[in-house]
């Protein structure tokens, strides 16, 4: 492993450059990695973290090489990257496009030494100020796909699926389109003990209300014109697992009642059948709308309400997720760097606070398809409010107060220091440079949970 006192850095080549340059990077505070494939330097990056990366191009490397190189380039846009060639007057198109796409110098083989030397410090200094104080999901608490956060919003979310897991009762999951409820779902389902078992997702308003009940409970050869064989349902399809019913909300009236007894009896009936067929499934239910105003209104049996809604979860809206949206943009930024062009290198700060400041009606699901977009369409290095196509006079964008803004960044420092030091609040109020008591005085005054 890397030293406190070095600086690692990655080099992937065949060798072509002399072997006392190794000996000048070292008595330089340098610890050099040496890759011959992809797949070492991946490897290196997860072992060491470089922030700079030495990378040989020649004429002789086949296209589908060259192609290899550019997709790890694109999915480590943390690093530096400086290539290393024979020669630049006989360089193809191709390997030119790659350097002024993908590095931020080149040298020409045999180096010069100092030259080169004053180039990967100069290019570790431009890496930590881009990225040293920029969290990403592998340095903050994740628990399924996109559910990645570090607010105490998203982290109060995380305590609670933990909590319901170890139990069998039915759960609402509540909250906003684009909140993640389907993650949530299953994300308690991979903590369950039924986790070994299928996890069926059923749309309860995409199904035709004459299809309701044959989807859900299957049917028997010869039910209906048409059912030429049996059919198992969705519910039967989840024995021994989760069925999560999305949109709950949306299911008719005159079949709720095959709904409720099955929450009641843990029994289904085909279409067509007259045999109560035992099935152990997990009902885990989602809605966006309120259901309390769906019993008033009739389009809900109240019975079915409380029989789904024993454990309720609530998906917090993305706007109340005080420090999520850059981690989240990041997040996204990486896991879809091979649809960007390889010059888009990030988002700007004024358009991350832009992004701070809009409402995100349609929250997570709304980030990552601006995000996509803009990744696409920016013709910039970095990402702008423009190409997130967000517009700052839209009633949709929020321009904080003073008061909103000091607030933010009070509870983003100290949700930020804390995690930095594993909750230990002592260490976090030095680092913050205010007392203990001071600092127990912002934790209650934000509602911040620590975690002793």
């Amino acid at each position: 492993m890397t030293s406190r006192s070095e600086r690692a850095l990655v080099y992937m080549g065949n060798g072509n450059v002399p072997d006392d340059l190794w000996d000048e990077f070292q008595s330089n505070d340098w610890y050099v990695q040496k890759a011959q494939t992809v797949e070492d330097v991946k490897q290196s990056v997860i072992d060491h973290d470089p922030k700079v990366g030495l990378v040989e191009l020649s004429c002789q490397q086949s296209e589908s090489c060259l192609q290899a190189i550019e997709d790890m380039l694109r999915q480590h846009a943390r690093i530096e990257w400086i290539a290393l060639v024979q020669t630049e007057s006989s360089l193809p198109p191709r390997l030119r496009q790659i350097i002024a796409d993908s590095f931020i110098d080149f040298h020409t083989l045999p180096v010069d030494t100092s030259h080169l030397l004053a180039n990967i410090g100069h290019a570790y200094g431009m890496a930590r100020m881009k990225w040293d104080n920029v969290q990403f999901p592998d340095e903050v608490e994740t628990l399924e796909k996109e559910m990645v956060g570090s607010s105490q919003q998203i982290r109060n979310l995380f305590s609670k699926i933990r909590k319901v897991a170890g139990v069998s009762a039915p759960v609402l999951v509540t909250g906003e389109s684009g909140t993640g409820k389907e993650l949530t779902a299953h994300a308690i389902h991979e903590r369950s003990k039924c986790a070994d078992g299928p996890f069926v997702t059923v749309n309860c308003g995409a199904i035709p209300t004459s299809l309701v009940q044959s989807e859900l409970f299957g049917y028997e050869k010869g039910a209906f014109t048409g059912a030429n064989q049996r059919k198992i349902g969705h519910f039967e399809a989840a024995d021994g697992g989760t069925i999560f019913l999305d949109e709950v909300g949306d299911l008719p009236l005159d079949q709720q009642i095959n709904l409720l007894r099955f929450l009641q009896e843990g029994t289904i009936q085909r279409v067509g059948g007259s045999q109560q067929i035992p099935v152990n499934a997990r009902v885990i239910a989602a809605t966006h709308v309120d259901l309390e105003k769906a019993v008033k209104s009739g389009k809900l049996r109240e019975d079915l309400f409380y029989r789904l809604n024993v454990l309720q979860i609530h998906t917090p809206p993305l706007r109340d997720r005080v420090g999520d949206i850059e981690l989240l943009a990041n997040y996204f930024f990486q896991k879809f760097s091979h649809e960007k062009s390889n010059n888009v290198k990030g988002f700007s700060q004024s358009c991350l606070s832009v992004m701070r400041d809009y409402h995100w009606e349609g929250n997570v699901r709304e980030l990552v398809n601006r995000i996509r977009h803009a990744m696409v369409m920016c013709e910039n290095r970095m990402i702008s409010a423009e190409d997130l196509g967000i517009d700052q006079s839209s009633p949709r964008y929020h321009f904080m107060t003073l008061k909103e803004a000091k607030n933010r960044a009070e509870q983003e420092a100290i949700l930020n220091t804390l995690a930095r030091h594993n909750h230990n609040v002592t260490a976090a109020a030095k680092t913050l440079g205010v007392s203990r008591v001071t600092l127990y005085r912002l934790i209650e005054k934000h509602g911040i949970s620590v975690n002793l």
